[in-house]
């Protein structure tokens, strides 16, 4: 299979290689970044594109790995070719957007979080795919598992509300960390002060289920610490409302009967 990928950020960089590494052909890499997609392409063996009608006849299948709104723009500079298939990697666009594109579409969403310069064992990643018809299905399938040992079908509605999932999980959370090491940082506290306590809360997380495990004085519904913790972050008034916000939440889910004390 000859590929070309559109796009040089996190996740075409990573599934770039993971597919060279099962031994896919990759023959050509496009970005708006023509020093990325140059960068890109010599990591793994292909040739960089200035504009997207270039790809190669040649080329079967092609990986769109851009931002959620630029994907069908992308798509419809794709040159028409008969049988070849076209997949984007996104967690909450629907595959529909490629349908005016080619008649052999889909989906592979990778379930990670991704940076250049961290390496990744693909082979654990959890990949979700959809595609347009059973045959097209089936290939996407065989491909997949060649990446991974962890492949799922998910709707469009199912990979939006796992991408949902992965925000909190991931992106708010580290969020969170970011405002606590602000909060350190502003006492001249080391941020490496809370990372035996980080490690401890996420494996609890891993080998638990998260809602069995939460602590604080939310959880413990200890209005007098909550109400303390809030002015001392008077000077911060976003933060304010984030912890007042959050802390309800954890209020009201711990203060739910269960279902044997129903």
């Amino acid at each position: 299979m000859k590929i070309a990928v559109l796009g040089s950020g996190n996740v075409a960089t990573h599934l770039s290689k993971a597919l060279q590494k099962t031994g896919h052909q990759l023959v050509q890499v496009w970005s708006r970044n023509s020093e990325n997609a140059m960068n890109l392409a010599s990591e793994i063996g292909a040739n960089s594109i200035s504009d997207i009608s270039e790809i190669n006849e040649e080329i079967d299948f092609v990986v769109i790995a851009v931002a959620d709104d630029a994907i069908e723009s992308v798509a419809a500079k794709i040159p028409k070719k008969k049988k070849r298939f076209i997949i984007h990697t996104s967690g909450s666009t629907s595959m529909e957007v490629l349908q005016k594109f080619a008649d052999h579409f889909g989906v592979i969403y990778p379930l990670q979080t991704f940076s250049k310069s961290s390496e990744i064992d693909f082979t654990q990643v959890p990949l979700f795919i959809e595609a347009n018809s059973a045959s097209s299905l089936e290939l996407l399938n065989k491909l997949s598992y060649n990446l991974s040992t962890k492949v799922y079908q998910a709707d469009s509605e199912t990979r939006a509300l796992l991408h949902i999932s992965a925000v909190f999980a991931c992106n708010f959370t580290n969020h969170l960390f970011t405002i606590a090491q602000q909060i350190l940082k502003e006492k001249g506290l080391s941020f490496d002060l809370l990372r035996p306590l980080i490690k401890e809360t996420v494996d609890k997380a891993l080998s638990n289920l998260p809602q069995d495990v939460q602590t604080g004085p939310a959880k413990r519904n200890d209005t007098l610490i909550i109400h303390k913790h809030v002015e001392l972050l008077n000077s911060h008034p976003k933060w304010q409302e984030i912890y007042q916000l959050i802390s309800q939440d954890i209020v009201k889910m711990h203060r739910q009967p269960k279902a044997d004390d129903k």
